[in-house]
């Protein structure tokens, strides 16, 4: 019976993650640590190639990612990100689009769980149930969802979140609109929420719509209506939409109105004004959920997957305010 990386993990008393970082990425363990890795390797005749093994053991080699919308300029420096992580490792990475449509999820997931050891859901709309059906088929990350007992990436946007409303009450905004551009992530709205109210700002939201560069051409035309003198938009796709339309209306951004986004994706440093935003950084998001993945995928046995307690796994990624030229003082009234 082949030696598996958590049969190493274990002789030398680290995660399997660790093992992994071991063999790809040496100058993130400790000298100590990897020896004690590299000698319970050589000791089990241990080989650190997980796509040879999986050829052994029937598997396949590859990691499947379902994203929301692959347009979106957010995914593809993750998409790459990962496929240089999964490369590291010994896999490829097979990609599909779900649209944030179930349906579509669902033939998304038809298709691509035949080829993979083990997939990554990003903001799954799929019910609790059909995830924790699909877990018990097959080893499962989740990412900006939450599901007891499933292993998950946490985005955190509350310290970003926390800068950008400080930043504006530093401003002298008072009034201020959030744009929901997504029905799967309703935590996004509510820790925007709690944060605005903790300062004292007031927060009114509009949507959900769809999380696309129209919907911000929707929104601003909106944002009169409430008197805002500031807007958060859902990611930085909605929040140029914005910037497209108030430049449309005469509207000065940041004179009049101030404008931030969130993800910090390429677009956002370019566009006039350059946008202040919300960073989550991608290489982050993918290492952690690749090494997460190849993790579970190695938990599990006979290749199907299996029940996590509701104490199972989950990696936390931060965020920080970048700003820039969107975002000034509120105008005098």
């Amino acid at each position: 019976m082949a030696v598996t990386i958590r049969d190493v993990a274990s002789a030398a008393g680290v995660s399997v993650s660790t093992v992994s970082r071991a063999f790809t990425a040496p100058d993130q363990v400790q000298p100590k640590t990897r020896q004690r890795i590299l000698d319970a390797a050589a000791k089990l005749g241990y080989s650190p190639n997980p796509a040879a093994r999986s050829l052994r053991g029937g598997g396949t080699g590859t990691l499947g990612l379902i994203v929301p919308d692959i347009a979106n300029p957010f995914f593809p420096p993750i998409i790459k990100a990962m496929q240089a992580r999964a490369r590291h490792l010994g896999y490829t990475v097979l990609v599909a689009d779900s649209d944030e449509r179930e349906a579509d999820e669902l033939a998304a997931i038809a298709a691509v769980s035949k080829r993979v050891d083990g997939m990554i859901l990003w903001a799954s709309t799929l019910a609790e149930d059909r995830l924790h059906e699909l877990a018990g088929r097959m080893p499962l990350v989740v990412v900006n969802r939450h599901v007891p007992g499933i292993p998950e990436i946490r985005i955190s946007l509350t310290a970003g979140i926390t800068q950008a409303a400080e930043q504006l009450k530093a401003y002298g905004h008072r009034r201020c609109v959030f744009i929901n551009a997504s029905r799967a992530e309703l935590s996004r709205g509510k820790s925007i929420q709690e944060s605005f109210e903790a300062l004292d700002l007031s927060l009114s939201e509009l949507g959900p719509y769809e999380p696309r560069f129209e919907t911000g051409v929707h929104a601003a035309t909106l944002v009169a209506a409430h008197d805002a003198t500031a807007v958060i938009a859902h990611n930085d796709l909605v929040a140029l939409g914005v910037l497209h339309q108030m430049a449309n209306l005469g509207v000065s951004v940041p004179h009049d109105v101030s404008v931030i986004g969130i993800d910090d994706t390429l677009l956002a440093s370019v566009s006039t004004p350059s946008l202040t935003t919300i960073r989550i950084d991608p290489e982050e998001i993918a290492t952690r959920a690749g090494d997460l993945l190849i993790e579970t995928i190695a938990n599990t046995t006979g290749g199907a997957g299996r029940g996590f307690d509701a104490a199972s796994p989950f990696v936390e990624i931060g965020s920080r305010l970048i700003p820039r030229a969107s975002t000034g003082p509120a105008p005098a009234h």
